[in-house]
């Protein structure tokens, strides 16, 4: 070799070492080229992955649905009624395919009235089974609802019914039973001439023979025959005579007759209110008591 300077010399050294370490990087140049489309690869992998859940969101069906579906209930056919009840007038949208049980229930929101205790009507009463659309319920029509609520119910007849009773009872006090008409033109004709006499202030058994020379209530002569063998109350009258169980007799009562006080008009209830009352007129006093207690079940010893 022919003799270099120290420089060139060094020069030379260093271009080999160069060249060596540019020979030496090729293979990594191609690794990381390789890796680079492994890399998008993954990056388009992602981005599809992103994409994804994009599209999912594009697509997404459930409030889509859900909406659909109120769309569909808002686009019932309504129908606008006037419900009226114990004056009270309310403005109504109800569905026209809806029954008249529905539209009773509805009423009760409105009023608090029961469905069992409403009236509804519309061209007669309502039926609970069919819908507004088949009996022609049309806009603006007028519902009439007949009915009270159990509270009102309470309110109102319990305390008139007591008034009633209170009133009636207070009329019996003030007004003795021989003073009121129906027995009045009864009394007016005075006391029998036949009437079996009194004993003031002595309580007697029963007589073994019929009371007799009594009135009854038209003015006709009556008789009062206990059958205690049979448990039986015979009255008679001059056109037939009536046999009466004791046990059909719901109650006794009697009252003395002013300015007779020795004698008593007294009434038998044969049904289950007063209109059922048979009068009689001129009852002797001593056997007042004793007649109670037989017809009633309650027996006297003397």
């Amino acid at each position: 070799f022919p003799a270099c300077p120290a420089a060139d010399l060094y020069t030379i050294i260093m271009a080999a070492a160069a060249a060596a370490a540019d020979g030496a990087e090729q293979p990594g140049m191609e690794a990381e080229a390789q890796e680079l489309p492994l890399g998008c690869g993954g990056g388009g992998g992602l981005a599809a992955a992103g994409r994804s859940p994009e599209g999912e969101e594009r697509r997404e069906p459930p409030q889509a649905s859900v909406s659909n579906g109120g769309d569909e209930d808002s686009g019932r056919e309504l129908v606008e009624l006037k419900v009226i009840w114990n004056k009270n007038k309310y403005d109504v949208k109800f569905c026209l395919d809806s029954t008249g049980a529905e539209l009773k229930q509805k009423i009760h929101s409105l009023t608090g009235l029961p469905p069992a205790m409403q009236k509804v009507m519309f061209k007669g009463l309502l039926p609970e089974e069919k819908t507004l659309r088949e009996i022609k319920v049309t806009n603006g029509a007028k519902i009439m609802v007949v009915g009270s609520t159990i509270n009102d119910v309470l309110a109102v007849n319990t305390p008139k019914e007591a008034a009633q009773q209170e009133v009636k009872a207070e009329e019996n006090k003030k007004e003795p039973l021989c003073r009121q008409k129906q027995h009045r033109k009864v009394l007016d004709k005075g006391k029998p001439d036949d009437v079996m006499p009194s004993v003031k202030g002595v309580q007697e058994r029963l007589p073994t023979v019929p009371l007799s020379g009594m009135y009854n209530k038209s003015g006709g002569k009556v008789r009062l025959t206990f059958k205690l063998e049979q448990d039986q109350l015979w009255i008679g009258t001059k056109e037939r005579t009536e046999k009466l169980p004791m046990g059909s007799i719901k109650n006794v009562v009697s009252e003395p007759i002013e300015g007779h006080e020795d004698y008593h008009m007294m009434a038998f209830q044969l049904g289950p209110t007063e209109a059922s009352y048979y009068w009689v007129y001129w009852v002797p006093t001593q056997y007042v008591d004793a007649i109670k207690d037989t017809v009633l079940g309650k027996w006297q010893y003397f």
